[in-house]
C-alpha cells in the first residue's frame, strides 16, 4: 500500500483536488455516462462562463482523468479512470473500517433482538 502523503505535489494529491470540485465530479460523471463529448456539449450542463468551465477541463486533463481529442475544429473530451484507482486504493482501508463497525453494530441489534424476543 503507497504511504506516501497525500499533497497536491504528488500525482494522487492532483488527482484528490480534482475530485474537490462537484463541477468536476458532474465533468467525469457525464463522460462516464455518456462517453466522449465536445466541449460546448459538457459546458452547456453548467451555469458558468466558458473560460471557468475551461479550467475545470484543465484540471481534469493535467490529472489524467480526461483526454482530449481534437475532431477538425472540435475537441472532444473522455474520461480515464485509470487515476481513479489511486483514490479507490486509499478509500480501500475507510471501507474496510466502515464494513466492521456495521458488522458490529448488526451483531449488537441482533443480539438486542434476541433479549427481547
Amino acid at each position: 500500500m503507497n504511504t506516501t502523503p497525500i499533497g497536491t505535489g504528488t500525482s494522487e494529491g492532483r488527482v484528490f483536488a480534482a475530485l474537490a470540485s462537484p463541477v468536476r465530479r458532474e465533468v467525469l460523471r457525464l463522460l462516464r455516462e455518456r462517453g466522449p463529448q465536445p466541449v460546448a456539449e459538457l459546458a452547456g450542463h453548467f451555469d458558468m462562463a466558458r473560460p471557468s468551465f475551461s479550467e475545470h477541463l484543465r484540471v481534469l486533463r493535467e490529472c489524467g482523468l480526461v483526454r482530449e481529442n481534437k475532431v477538425g475544429r472540435q475537441r472532444f473530451y473522455e474520461l480515464e479512470a485509470a487515476p481513479l484507482f489511486e483514490v479507490q486504493e486509499w478509500l480501500h482501508p475507510y471501507e474496510r473500517f466502515w464494513r466492521d463497525k456495521l458488522s458490529a453494530l448488526r451483531t449488537v441489534l441482533d443480539e438486542m433482538e434476541d433479549e427481547e424476543s
